[in-house]
């Protein structure tokens, strides 16, 4: 959305292809492309892991958003993961807690390692230290249950917990409700992604870091337009995220 916002305002058509997840599939879009004299081209990725570069060999400039090209040469444009870990702790430290403890999602995922990381530079930026280690699972309301129960049995002193996803954060509202914990009086609860079908829909609404996605896009296809002027960029540029306060930090009157 954010890419089309910025080309429709310099009337540039769009073409959208789904690769799937599939180098093949990609490669054959890439031909099409080519193949309809298209200017530049925008690969977006799935996750932030880095990715294959399509080569230093394409006619036209190329510009990677979300999932970086493993090619430094390239230019990419990435949420700020680090970032959006440290920007989340720090929320939590200005609402008054300090018993913090991580819940997120696959540790295979680039961002889930980022945001961990992010959050423990601002813990210890703060003379503190999560409640036990990350929470490393699934991202799923289910592992959110299993892991806050477990947290709770471990550490029944927490404060708050930071949840890698939206998702995860249901499952954990779910069972300190279940425990009798009142969200946020005795453990604020914070999510990742800002989905709204998720944030709107918790009881209380659920704080969330918006990964400013919209805006990558923006800004890849603003990068797109300066590639193509003759003005390439290379390298990995990291755009800040934001904090969405609701109810599940601050109470709301």
């Amino acid at each position: 959305m954010g890419a089309e916002d910025a080309f429709g305002a310099g009337e540039v058509a769009v073409f959208l292809c789904d690769a799937r997840g599939d180098a093949i599939r990609e490669q054959h879009h890439v031909r099409a492309l080519l193949g309809r004299r298209v200017d530049g081209l925008i690969v977006v990725g799935s996750r932030t892991d880095p990715r294959p570069s399509l080569g230093r060999e394409l006619p036209v400039p190329v510009v990677y958003a979300y999932a970086p090209s493993e090619d430094p040469e390239d230019l990419s444009i990435v949420p700020d993961s680090v970032g959006a870990g440290r920007i989340a702790v720090e929320h939590l430290l200005a609402c008054g807690r300090t018993r913090i403890a991580h819940i997120t999602g696959d540790p295979g995922y680039a961002a889930a390692r980022e945001r961990a990381e992010g959050a423990r530079a601002a813990l210890a930026a703060g003379g503190l230290g999560l409640v036990g280690e990350p929470r490393f699972g699934a991202w799923s309301e289910g592992w959110g249950r299993a892991a806050t129960a477990m947290l709770l049995d471990q550490h029944p002193d927490v404060d708050a917990v930071l949840c890698g996803s939206d998702q995860i954060a249901r499952g954990v509202m779910d069972v300190l409700r279940e425990r009798g914990h009142r969200v946020p009086e005795d453990v604020a609860v914070m999510g990742f992604d800002n989905w709204r079908v998720l944030t709107s829909a918790s009881r209380p609404p659920l704080t969330s870091v918006d990964m400013n996605l919209e805006q990558v896009g923006r800004a890849a296809a603003h990068a797109l337009f300066t590639a193509i002027s003759g003005a390439r960029r290379s390298g990995v540029e990291a755009l800040p995220c934001r904090v969405v306060i609701r109810g599940s930090t601050v109470p709301l009157s």
